[in-house]
C-alpha cells in the first residue's frame, strides 16, 4: 500500500480520542505504508505486558500489520481492533466523519436506513435500535447481522456489527463509529467493549485550523 497521497481536506477540523480498555489496541495511521504498519506494530508490542507473550508474537504482529492497513483504505479518523489475551483479534472499530460544505446534517430518521447499507454485505434480521446520550452528543445506535459476500462471490460469511451515529453538538459532522466481529458467541461480551469504547468517544473542535487534512485519532 502507498502512502496517502491527497488526503481528504477536513471542513470542520476536530480531534477524536478514545480511553479504550485494556485489550483493545489503536491501529490508526497516518501515512498508510506497510512500513508505517510495522513500526506501529513493534512500538505496540513494546508497550504490552511482558507476561503476554502470544500477543507479542511474530503472527500477531503480522496481524496488526495487515490489519491496521486493511481498516486504513477508506482513511478513517481512527481505527482500532480488540485482541484477546491469545493475541486473536476479535473485533474491529473504526470512526469516519462525514459531511459536506452548505450541505445540512442528516437527522436521525435519514441517518438510520443509511447505517443499514453495506457496499459487500446484506442486513439479516430485524436491527435492533437504540438512541443513545453519549459524552459526544446524541446518537442512534443500530446493531444487527450481516451475510458478507466471499472474494469472488462465492458463498457467504455471517458477521456481526453495531454502528453508532453520533451527532456532535458543536459541529455539523456526522461521526459514525462501526465495530464488526465475527465470533458470533462472543456477541455479547462484544457489544459490552464496543459500547464502553464509545461511551469514552470525545470529540474536540479544532479552532483557526482552517487548513487541516483529515482529523487522526489518538488515543489516551
Amino acid at each position: 500500500m502507498t502512502a496517502h497521497d491527497d488526503p481528504p481536506v477536513l471542513l470542520e477540523p476536530y480531534e477524536c480520542s478514545v480511553e479504550f480498555q485494556p485489550g483493545w489496541i489503536d491501529l490508526t495511521l497516518r501515512e498508510g505504508t506497510k512500513t508505517e504498519a510495522r513500526a506501529r506494530a513493534t512500538e505496540i508490542v513494546r508497550r504490552l505486558d511482558p507476561h503476554a507473550p502470544d500477543i507479542q508474537s511474530a503472527s500477531a504482529i503480522d496481524d496488526m500489520v495487515e490489519r491496521a492497513l486493511s481498516l486504513d483504505e477508506d482513511t478513517p479518523t481512527l481505527a482500532a481492533a480488540y485482541y484477546s489475551d491469545t493475541g486473536k483479534a476479535l473485533a474491529t472499530l473504526v470512526v469516519d466523519g462525514y459531511g459536506d460544505e452548505g450541505v445540512a446534517r442528516p437527522g436521525v430518521d435519514e441517518v438510520i436506513p443509511a447505517l443499514l447499507q453495506w457496499e459487500n454485505a446484506d442486513v439479516t434480521g430485524d436491527p435492533e435500535i437504540t438512541h443513545l446520550e453519549l459524552p459526544a452528543g446524541p446518537a442512534v445506535r443500530v446493531q444487527s447481522s450481516l451475510r458478507v459476500k466471499r472474494m469472488f462471490g462465492f458463498g457467504r460469511k455471517l458477521t456481526e456489527f453495531i454502528k453508532y451515529a453520533v451527532f456532535p453538538p458543536a459541529l455539523q459532522t456526522l461521526v459514525v463509529v462501526t465495530v464488526q466481529w465475527e465470533e458470533t458467541s462472543r456477541s455479547e461480551r462484544i457489544a459490552e467493549l464496543a459500547d464502553e469504547a464509545v461511551r469514552a468517544l470525545r470529540i474536540t473542535p479544532l479552532v483557526g485550523d482552517g487548513g487541516s487534512t483529515a482529523a487522526r485519532g489518538r488515543t489516551e
